[in-house]
């Protein structure tokens, strides 16, 4: 794949009311991290100046995803990008190799900010997210973490602020106590793919609340692949098998599972872009190239179709079925059962 294919660019969707747009494909940024895996730097640079070459502009870090590693070699990519051009988003809150390492204080928030800004070479951040919100107090969150992003945002330093995480029920609680405006972004992840549609069911809260979606993990954090789940993976055994057959099944259709569920993912126009974890430029080109095929046409193809539906059969038994996260909401009892690396 050439620099000429950069004619057949994605498509764009409104982020909320931010008044932002960004590409229906994002680029997560978690393994130029090394987050699976060692990378060569080079690549990963590479791969970000072609992904936007070819019509990508929203890119998504956090200060986890490798300690840092991720934030520091995306900034070196972006500084030969135009800043105008791109829409950037990282998180705040979770740190350090402990994975239940979080801090979603003010002082903690408001340094991770300008440590961020250093690491990625910018003088904003359109989207600060606070991430995982499940794992930190959803009080703290209601009434120090987001009026501390708010000064932020009156100082220029960031645009707009959002909240990430697993349980739906979360998103709800903060946003229906927080100030009308302080919120403007939604990531949701693991609810929205072939085995996991809840998302659907608060599309219209998120509409009422005029907040922008992203959706991520769209192969829920590799269930949804020829070579399955990673070990840490907190799917239950039924969900794994349930995905192990469809995957496949699949494949002895002629399709692979991860370019039906990201075509699937990427078909809700609701939501306004989908995070797919990216770090060569060939990871690039195969998302680009599976993007346009499944945004070509108002129609799905015959053939895919019918391979949807037999997919769909197959992992009825286990559908919407999750998995806990994060502190008990008010009112309710759960155990944390954290992902690696959302």
């Amino acid at each position: 794949m050439d620099d000429s294919d950069a004619a057949l660019r994605l498509p764009m969707r409104p982020l909320g009311g931010t008044g932002l747009k960004v590409s229906v494909l994002g680029f997560g940024a978690s393994p130029l991290g090394g987050t699976f895996g060692a990378i060569d730097e080079a690549a990963g640079i590479d791969a970000v100046h072609h992904a936007f070459r070819r019509g990508i502009n929203f890119f998504d870090t956090s200060p986890y995803y490798g300690l840092t590693k991720s934030e520091t070699v995306l900034g070196r990519a972006l500084r030969d990008l135009p800043r105008s051009e791109v829409v950037l988003s990282t998180k705040v809150g979770r740190y350090g190799v402990d994975q239940r390492d979080f801090d979603f204080s003010a002082k903690r928030v408001t340094a991770s900010v300008a440590e961020s800004l250093e690491r990625l070479q910018v003088s904003y951040i359109d989207v600060i997210q606070c991430h995982d919100i499940e794992f930190g107090d959803l009080e703290q969150i209601v009434h120090e973490t987001l009026p501390a992003l708010a000064a932020l945002r009156s100082q220029g330093l960031i645009r707009h602020v959002g909240i990430t995480g697993l349980p739906l029920e979360a998103f709800r609680y903060v946003l229906d106590r927080a100030p009308p405006g302080s919120v403007d972004v939604v990531l949701s992840y693991c609810h929205y793919c072939l085995n996991d549609t809840t998302l659907l069911g608060s599309l219209p809260y998120f509409r009422a609340k005029g907040v922008g979606i992203i959706n991520a993990s769209p192969l829920s954090m590799g269930l949804l692949t020829k070579g399955g789940p990673p070990d840490w993976h907190p799917a239950s055994p039924q969900l794994r098998t349930a995905a192990a057959a469809a995957a496949a099944h699949a494949a002895a259709r002629g399709w692979d599972i991860s370019s039906l569920g990201l075509g699937f993912s990427l078909r809700q126009p609701d939501v306004s872009s989908t995070l797919v974890g990216m770090f060569t430029r060939e990871t690039v080109d195969e998302n680009i190239n599976t993007a346009l095929r499944a945004l070509g046409s108002t129609e799905v193809a015959a053939d895919e179709a019918q391979v949807l539906a037999e997919v769909a059969d197959i992992l009825a038994p286990v559908r919407d079925l999750t998995w806990p996260s994060g502190r008990p909401l008010p009112g309710q009892g759960r155990a944390e059962s954290p992902p690696a690396d959302a």
